[in-house]
């Protein structure tokens, strides 16, 4: 039987405060590395629900997604697997909330507030090069509006 080919749908946030962007240290299998809040599309979620829960479960902000910053495509082979990976990511920008008295997610050691600059200076701590890229993109003003984004729940019953 083939083997069928599946990109993992991933979403980030984008969060700026006072020229700060609110980023995680995580565990990762190449060790310690920064990100911003992001995390895998859950069954039956919208993107928009996913950026919103992630952001929550990586630091117990809420977040309010405005706008698309943009989708982009990574595909690289795993070291651990061997395997070929596509990730396709969808990042958004938005206002930070509230901050919950909450435990963040397994993984994730801290939150931290970094300027550009300071994330430009430690490219080796990064998970991946999107992080730098979609900053980038966001102080250059690229914006979507939200309604480019439609989840359709309909329910096929197998046809």
């Amino acid at each position: 039987m083939p083997r069928i080919w599946k990109p993992s749908v991933t979403v980030a946030a984008i969060i700026e405060r006072d020229g700060l962007f609110l980023l995680v240290e995580e565990e990762t299998s190449d060790g310690i590395r920064l990100n911003q809040p992001a995390g895998h599309l859950d069954p039956f979620e919208s993107l928009e629900q996913a950026v919103v829960r992630e952001t929550l479960e990586e630091t117990a902000h809420d977040f309010t997604p405005t706008a698309l910053v943009g989708m982009y495509m990574s595909r690289y082979r795993s070291s651990r697997t061997g395997l070929d990976v596509t990730y396709l990511r969808f990042t958004f920008c938005g206002e930070v909330g509230q901050r919950h008295d909450r435990p963040l997610d397994d993984g994730i050691i801290r939150t931290l507030w970094m300027s550009r600059d300071e994330m430009a200076a430690c490219p080796e701590r990064h998970r991946s090069p999107l992080m730098l890229q979609c900053v980038d993109e966001y102080l250059e003003g690229r914006r979507a509006p939200l309604g480019l984004l439609h989840t359709h729940a309909s329910v096929f019953n197998g046809e």
